[in-house]
């Protein structure tokens, strides 16, 4: 089986201002994919030295880009590469992820399981992710084939190249927020299921992110930026009508997510008058050539 994910998976990596660790992830993918391609956002120099030594490691190819644009376009870096490598399978992982060696090896035997069960498969990722605030997982639908969800993080996620093609890619128009729900939403308005191997974990920071209680439950603050506030409201805001027709129940849980997390996070985070402002410009779509 290892040999089989060797040759049907390739492995993406966007990337800007990457850190030290993510030597060790490539590492660790090498021996599971057929190739990795690191996709760069624009990094300053700085970063030279850890996208260097990437570029000299088995396997692993290297493409810088010399304006920032978000992650959606590293991401159809990748599947273009898988697209020319002629592989069925992407897998996209965040420069700061951490994955155990058989980890795409799970995901790739579970996601076969399904297919020869009947099910028409767009993408499948851990059921949970470990963040150093702790452990997330998805809301879940049982189905016949194994649990399903409306959308997955990107990272660490293996996503059918073929459905992928089908869909247009990823959302580039987006930034970085909200792109990995886009593709899931459009992979589901096309017929194909979104699932988890179960018992798969990876470790992810998301932000710099605390659990904090809420109504009785505990709830994520995540410390983003007030421009990153504004993209993500305005993302979710512009997924919304989409996400309704799909699913009333998760497009207002998504809502409501996002807006108790900024409420919290001008509670209990700093810089609280420009995220304020962050959060009331995400109100509003983007005007024609702005870009927070």
């Amino acid at each position: 089986m290892v040999s089989e994910a060797r040759s049907h998976v390739l492995a993406v990596i966007p990337t800007y201002r990457p850190p030290d660790s993510m030597r060790e992830l490539i590492d660790t993918l090498i021996p599971q994919v057929a190739e990795i391609l690191v996709s760069d956002d624009a990094s300053p120099c700085t970063f030279d030295p850890i996208l260097r030594d990437a570029a000299t490691k088995p396997k692993t190819l290297l493409t810088r880009h010399t304006a920032n644009s978000g992650i959606a376009r590293g991401l159809n870096d990748g599947l273009q590469a898988a697209q020319e490598a002629d592989v069925p399978w992407l897998v996209t992982i965040d420069q700061d992820s951490r994955i155990d060696p058989h980890y795409v090896q799970e995901l790739l035997e579970t996601a076969q399981v399904r297919i020869a069960l009947g099910e028409q498969l767009g993408a499948i990722g851990a059921e949970t992710i470990q963040d150093a605030s702790g452990e997330l997982a998805y809301p879940t639908r049982p189905r016949t084939h194994g649990p399903t969800t409306e959308e997955l993080i990107q990272t660490g996620t293996l996503w059918s190249v073929p459905a992928l093609i089908e869909i247009g890619g990823f959302d580039e128009s987006l930034g970085i927020d909200a792109v990995d729900a886009a593709a899931c939403l459009r992979l589901r308005e096309h017929g194909y299921a979104i699932a988890m191997a179960p018992g798969l974990r990876i470790e992810h920071s998301i932000g710099s992110a605390q659990m904090v209680p809420f109504l009785g439950r505990s709830v994520m603050v995540t410390g983003h930026s007030p421009q990153r506030r504004t993209s993500m409201l305005r993302n979710r805001l512009r997924l919304f009508p989409a996400e309704f027709r799909q699913s009333p129940t998760h497009a207002f849980r998504t809502i409501r997510r996002v807006v108790t997390n900024q409420t919290l996070g001008l509670a209990l985070e700093g810089q609280r008058r420009q995220k304020a402002l962050g959060s009331l410009r995400g109100l509003f779509p983007e005007r024609p050539g702005a870009r927070d």
